[in-house]
């Protein structure tokens, strides 16, 4: 949890999936979430919190959260759900793994005495959920990468405006890919990474992964499994998200399909579609956080299709990493078409999504939300298996597209409304290891 990347690179997962039994996930129905996610994630950790410690950080974690259910799951449709996950802190789908991430490494960090320098690369929300997390905390400094003018406003101030000493904002004259890039550089500068006691947050860090796992479960439950099975559309980028559903199914939860859908940066519909994992130019959209072209935890899937030989996994990330793609085996991809459908969204029929949504279901939506609407209408299967569509942030983190689609502007909630007269605070950089890792040398606490 601490380091999140592994030395040579690569990314941690479990030794062994555990399996949760039909009984098992029947007994989740009437639990609190706090309740079900100690008994979904008590698997995962072994014995480094005691359970009477685990609880007390989960319920810390969700305490901030202002729905009671913190994922509430409402209708839209015929058999048609939204997963509502973004009643934390900064208002969206991170603060559900970020706010238990930050108690975890607090709790932690304190036993042994030690301090982390935490740095991360964000295409939007993962930053400001950091950020939102670690704030304030005496053992742990805060560096967040984004791409400098492609996130949204509300994004950005998210970032820039808390004004603890131990949070920086750092905007990176490139795209999310160039941050992702120079986080993985740091990593790998081994001198540097021991030097400021590095620690990762990001998707590539497991206990994220976990901590998604739960919503997966308790959005199913609460609409009849393990006696029914569901299937879950997921707007993805880093394929983090998708992946936690993944690693539900495998679990035991009685999912039917997973849709993943992209917006135009689509190197993950492509390699559903063609078997060739091949990277592209990021394109600015009005889904920021989904203008990714490098998906991190596509890794972790590769590991299972390649029936986790990680040296079959090291020799397509070093192809990758030298010549931009690389192709899966014919065995690799069956099993990926086995789990997975996808989806390309294009920017008017994200505008649509919002205005369907809007007009049929009254609820106003993201555009990142849309873009899992609109792919979870084209391709449903069966009309009878419910699905779930992954509503990922909060409509007033993008109000230019939700305007632009239905004429609504939608507000902040009350406890942000100042959040445009708040001062910022941010340092641009180069897209440049050197400048990055001496802007972090200079402003960590000692």
């Amino acid at each position: 949890m601490l380091s999140g990347l592994a030395r040579d690179g690569g990314l941690y997962v479990p030794e062994a999936v555990p399996q949760i039994g039909a009984g098992e996930i029947a007994g989740l129905a009437g639990l609190s979430y706090g309740e079900a996610a100690f008994c979904l994630m008590r698997p995962f950790i072994g014995d480094c919190f005691s359970d009477t410690r685990f609880r007390d950080i989960i319920a810390r974690a969700y305490h901030g959260f202002s729905h009671n259910a913190v994922c509430p799951i409402s209708q839209l449709g015929r058999n048609e759900f939204l997963l509502e996950l973004f009643h934390g802190p900064t208002l969206a789908f991170k603060d559900v793994a970020m706010q238990l991430i930050g108690q975890m490494f607090e709790v932690v960090l304190w036993r042994r005495g030690q301090r982390a320098t935490i740095v991360g690369a964000t295409s939007g929300d993962t930053g400001s959920a950091a950020i939102e997390a670690f704030r304030g905390l005496d053992a742990v400094d805060v560096f967040i990468l984004y791409p400098h003018g492609r996130v949204s406003e509300v994004q950005r101030r998210q970032m820039t405006t808390p004004s603890e000493a131990n949070v920086h904002a750092i905007a990176v004259e490139g795209d999310f890919d160039d941050c992702q890039a120079l986080v993985k550089a740091m990593f790998n500068d081994f001198g540097f990474r021991d030097e400021v006691a590095l620690a990762g947050v990001n998707s590539i860090n497991w206990a994220r992964v976990m901590a998604q796992i739960v919503y997966y479960f308790t959005a199913a439950v609460s609409l009849g499994a393990p006696h029914r099975a569901v299937s879950f559309s997921v707007s993805t980028g880093n394929f983090g998200d998708i992946f936690a559903g993944y690693m539900a199914k495998r679990m035991g939860l009685p999912i039917n399909r997973l849709v993943i859908a992209t917006n135009q940066n689509d190197i993950l519909h492509r390699m559903a579609e063609t078997g060739v994992y091949a990277r592209g130019t990021v394109v600015p959209s009005m889904s920021p956080s989904m203008d990714i072209q490098v998906s991190s935890n596509f890794e972790r899937l590769l590991f299972d299709l390649d029936d986790r030989e990680g040296a079959a996994v090291a020799q397509q990330m070093e192809e990758f990493a030298a010549t931009g793609r690389f192709a899966l085996s014919q065995g690799a991809q069956a099993r990926l078409h086995e789990e997975f459908d996808s989806s390309r969204v294009s920017e008017q029929e994200t505008l649509s999504a919002i205005r369907v949504a809007a007009e049929q279901s009254a609820r106003l939506v993201c555009p990142h939300t849309a873009v899992g609407l609109w792919a979870a209408i084209e391709r449903r299967d069966d009309p009878a298996v419910p699905m779930v569509v992954l509503g990922t942030a909060h409509p007033a983190k993008f109000p230019d597209a939700v305007e632009q689609a239905t004429g609504q502007r939608p507000e902040l909630p009350a406890r942000m409304a100042d959040l445009y007269d708040r001062p910022e605070r941010v340092s641009v950089v180069a897209n440049d290891l050197t400048a990055v890792e001496a802007l972090i040398r200079r402003e960590r606490r000692p």
